[in-house]
């Protein structure tokens, strides 16, 4: 087994208030579990054969101090009222030897649920632009998935994970959202 090749990943996310930004940051890394990692941001592909996993299992896979791969999302604001959203979408294909695409996007102004649908259809189009396929209108399921066909043969299914904060008077305010890859 290629110890570089994650085979689980997790989805996790959290927020972090301080008058310090960097201290907002690792706050908001504690909230989602995984400030006792040292993080390496890597780009967006859910490797084939990998599943998801719920991030209690997953974080008991890891050590304090393990070099852990993660697709991050972060958003930070020192304005008053401001909302921020972080979010992770993954879209995976049907067909476990095809790998799939994590998308992360950090906005404005939107709810958890409208951040999450985006990201769900960019991890989508990026998955089906790679395919040479156009992409379809998607089908809400269960548990909060979504699935697209993109052939006869080929759907994809769709997930994501997205945190949002409103700033505070006086306070650095991060909201992260992250897909963590565990060998």
């Amino acid at each position: 087994m290629n110890p570089f090749v994650p085979t689980r990943v997790f989805l996790t996310r959290g927020q972090g208030r301080h008058r310090e930004k960097l201290v907002s940051f690792e706050k908001a890394l504690r909230d989602a579990g995984i400030s006792p990692f040292n993080l390496v941001r890597v780009s967006s592909i859910f490797p084939p054969g990998c599943r998801l996993v719920a991030s209690a299992a997953g974080l008991r896979l890891l050590r304090p101090g393990q070099i852990v791969f993660l697709v991050l999302s972060e958003n930070a604001t020192d304005e008053p009222f401001r909302q921020i959203s972080a979010s992770i979408g993954m879209a995976v294909p049907n067909d476990p030897a095809c790998y799939g695409y994590l998308a992360e996007h950090d906005g404005h102004g939107e709810s958890e649920r409208e951040a999450g649908l985006y990201t769900e259809a960019l991890a989508a189009e990026m998955l089906a632009t790679k395919l040479g396929r156009t992409l379809r209108t998607g089908r809400a399921g269960r548990g909060g998935e979504t699935t697209y066909r993109l052939s006869d043969r080929l759907t994809v299914r769709t997930r994501s994970i997205s945190q949002t904060a409103v700033g505070g008077k006086g306070v650095w305010t991060t909201a992260v959202a992250a897909a963590v890859l565990i060998p």
